[in-house]
C-alpha cells in the first residue's frame, strides 16, 4: 500500500496474500500444519475449529492452576507455619490505612505541646491583656480619626479599613484563645502514640514495606493462608474443573476427526480424478490421519494431517514433501488448489512451470484448470508450451534485454496480434511461417471456444 515495510512483515504478510506453486518453490502446501488447514476449510470447519481451540486453552489454563497450586500445595507446612505466625503477628498490631500519617501529625503536636501553648498566650497576651495591646491601641486610634472625620471626609476610607482589621483582630484572638484551651498537655498519651509508631516502623522494617503499606500486606498474608488452609479443597475443585474440560475438548475434538476423515476421502478423491487428467494416469492421492497421543494434543485437534501420493502404479504413498518430481508436485499442487479453490485463503496464486515434462493433450488440460482457478482467484501462470499460453485471458511477455553491457529483463501485455505471433513463435521456434501463424490462431480460437463453453456450462 505504498509504504515501506521491513522484510520480515513483507514475509508474513506475503504469506496470506501470494502462494508460489512451482518445481521448487511451493511455499505452503508441502507444511503439515497448511495442510491441515486447507482439508478443514474444504469440509467447512472453521467454526468447530475455534470451538475445539477455546476449550482446548480452557483446558490447559485450569492445568496450570492445578500444577502451580500442587506446586504451592509440596511446600506447604512451612509456609502455612510462617504464613500463621506473620497474620497472628499483624492481626495483635492490626494497621489502619492512613494510620501512620495521622500518628506522625499528632506526634508532632504532642511533643511540641508546651511550646505552642506558651507562643498563643504570648499572642493573646500581645493583643488584648498587656500594657499598650495591640487592640487598644487600635481602638485609640479609630477613635481619634473619627474625631478627625469632621474636618477631612477622605478619612472615611482608611477608618473602614480600620474597622475591619479590629473585627479580624478580634475573631484571631477568639481563635487563638480556643485553641489555647484545646491544647492537651498529656505526656502518657505522648508516651502512647511513641509506642504505636515505633511498633509500626518495625513491623514494616520486618517485612520490608513501608508503614503505609502494612494494611495492604495484612490483607495479602491472610488470603494467602486462607487458600493455602483450603489447598486440598481448592486442588480437588480443580481437577474436577479439568476433567471436565477434557472430556468436553475430546468430544469436540472427535466430533472435529470424523469430520476431517469424511472431507478428507472426498477430497483425496477429487485431487486424485484432476492428477489423471494432468499427466499422471497411474498416480493416486490420500490424506493420513494420524491420532496424537494423549500428552500431544493440540488446538487443532487430536490428530496429525498429511498429503500423501503415489505418482506410479505400485508404489506406495509418500508425504507431499518427499515426491521426488518437481514437475509431478507442481501438477499434484494444482489439483489439489483447483479442488479446494472455494475455499482457499490465499487471492494470488502463482505456478512457475507446472507444465514441465508435459505437452499434447494433458498440457491442455492443465491450461483448463489454470482458467478454471482463475474464475475464482488471481492467477499467474509462467509457461513455455502454446497449449497453456492461449487458454489465458491475458498474456504477457517476459524477455531479456541486454543494454551497454547489462541485462534487464522487459515485461509487455500482448495484443490479440501479438499474442497470436507469440504462441506462433511457441509453436516454431526461431522460424515463423505463414502455416504456423495460422496454427497458433486456430488454437487460440478453439482454446478460447472451449474456455469460454466450460465457464457457461460450470
Amino acid at each position: 500500500n505504498n509504504h515501506s515495510v521491513p522484510m520480515q512483515t513483507l514475509q508474513q504478510a506475503g504469506a496470506w496474500l501470494v502462494d508460489i506453486h512451482g518445481q521448487h518453490e511451493h511455499q505452503s502446501l508441502l507444511h503439515r500444519d497448511v495442510q491441515r488447514d486447507l482439508l478443514d476449510d474444504f469440509a467447512c470447519h472453521a467454526a468447530l475449529r475455534e470451538k475445539v481451540a477455546e476449550c482446548y486453552y480452557q483446558w490447559q489454563t485450569l492445568a496450570t492452576q492445578w500444577h502451580t497450586l500442587r506446586q504451592t500445595a509440596a511446600d506447604r507446612e512451612a509456609r502455612l507455619d510462617l504464613l500463621r505466625y506473620q497474620v497472628r503477628e499483624l492481626d495483635g498490631l492490626n494497621p489502619a490505612a492512613g494510620e501512620g500519617a495521622a500518628l506522625d501529625e499528632e506526634h508532632t503536636r504532642l511533643h511540641h505541646a508546651n511550646r505552642l501553648l506558651d507562643t498563643c498566650q504570648r499572642a493573646l497576651q500581645t493583643l488584648y491583656e498587656d500594657e499598650g495591646a495591640l487592640v487598644a491601641q487600635l481602638g485609640h486610634t479609630t477613635q481619634e480619626l473619627t474625631q478627625l472625620q469632621r474636618y477631612d471626609s477622605r478619612l472615611a476610607a482608611p477608618l473602614q479599613l480600620l474597622g475591619e482589621a479590629a473585627i479580624q483582630l478580634d475573631e484571631a484572638a477568639a481563635e487563638l484563645r480556643n485553641y489555647a484551651n484545646a491544647i492537651d498537655l498529656d505526656p502518657e498519651r505522648l508516651a502512647q502514640v511513641e509506642n504505636r509508631l515505633n511498633a509500626l516502623h518495625d513491623a514494616a522494617r520486618k517485612h520490608r514495606v513501608a508503614v503505609e503499606e502494612l494494611p495492604a500486606l495484612h490483607e495479602r498474608l491472610t488470603s494467602e493462608l486462607a487458600a493455602l488452609e483450603n489447598c486440598d479443597v481448592q486442588l480437588e475443585s480443580l481437577r474436577k474443573e479439568i476433567a471436565t474440560a477434557a472430556a468436553h475438548y475430546e468430544e469436540l475434538a472427535r466430533q472435529l476427526g470424523a469430520g476431517r476423515a469424511s472431507a478428507a476421502t472426498t477430497l483425496a478423491a477429487a485431487v486424485s480424478r484432476h492428477i489423471h487428467e494432468l499427466g499422471m494416469p497411474g498416480g493416486r492421492f490420500s490424506i493420513a490421519l494420524e491420532t496424537r497421543a494423549a500428552a500431544d494434543y493440540s488446538p487443532h485437534g487430536m490428530e496429525q494431517t498429511e498429503f500423501l501420493v503415489s505418482a506410479n502404479p505400485g508404489q506406495p504413498p509418500r508425504p507431499l514433501a518427499k515426491v521426488a518430481s518437481g514437475g509431478e508436485l507442481s501438477r499434484i499442487s494444482l489439483a489439489i488448489q483447483v479442488v479446494a479453490a472455494r475455499n482457499v485463503r490465499v487471492p494470488t496464486l502463482i505456478f512457475d512451470e507446472v507444465d514441465a515434462g508435459i505437452g499434447g493433450g494433458v498440457a491442455e488440460m492443465v491450461g483448463k484448470q489454470l482458467r478454471a482457478l482463475g474464475g475464482s482467484h488471481q492467477v499467474l501462470c509462467v509457461t513455455h508450451l502454446p497449449q497453456v499460453a492461449a487458454l489465458a485471458h491475458h498474456h504477457w511477455q517476459v524477455s531479456k534485454q541486454t543494454r551497454d553491457g547489462e541485462t534487464f529483463t522487459a515485461v509487455a501485455a500482448l495484443s490479440e496480434s501479438a499474442r497470436c505471433e507469440e504462441i506462433a513463435r511457441m509453436l516454431g521456434g526461431m522460424e515463423i511461417t505463414r502455416q504456423t501463424r495460422a496454427h497458433a490462431k486456430d488454437m487460440i480460437a478453439r482454446a478460447q471456444a472451449h474456455a469460454e463453453l466450460g465457464e457457461v456450462t460450470s
